[in-house]
């Protein structure tokens, strides 16, 4: 149903250093970069990021996030210590969220711009 998600950064380099250590952990990596705008992918741009010099920091309670598909619990947590190291903050640690309709394993991360991102993978066992 989704073909592309972006956000926006106030710093696009400072961004693009962010997305390539975290995204990395994923599998995805910069497949497309432009004077505002990087995308990055796999075999297309799946995920984006946006120059807006004068967007103040997204606030915590906006509400939006972005969720990204992991593999395993280990991208899981590889993408969140990457994000950490990388000059995100945490605002979840990888951890098991059990619902009443689906278990999850998941982590959720504030990118250096206040944008708020979240990897999911569902286990089997």
């Amino acid at each position: 149903m989704i073909d592309h998600v972006s956000v926006g950064v106030s710093d696009l380099e400072r961004a693009a250093r962010f997305y390539e250590a975290t995204l990395a952990a994923l599998g995805l990596a910069r497949v497309v970069t432009r004077p505002a705008t990087i995308g990055f992918g796999k075999a297309y741009p799946e995920f984006w990021i946006n120059l807006r010099g004068s967007m103040p920091p997204v606030p915590h309670e906006s509400g939006a996030h972005i969720c990204l598909r992991a593999k395993t619990t280990a991208e899981v947590d590889a993408f969140h210590a990457a994000a950490l190291a990388a000059g995100g903050r945490s605002d979840g640690a990888p951890g098991l969220r059990p619902h009443d309709r689906v278990r999850y394993y998941a982590a959720f991360v504030l990118d250096p711009d206040g944008n708020r991102i979240e990897v999911v993978t569902f286990p089997s066992e």
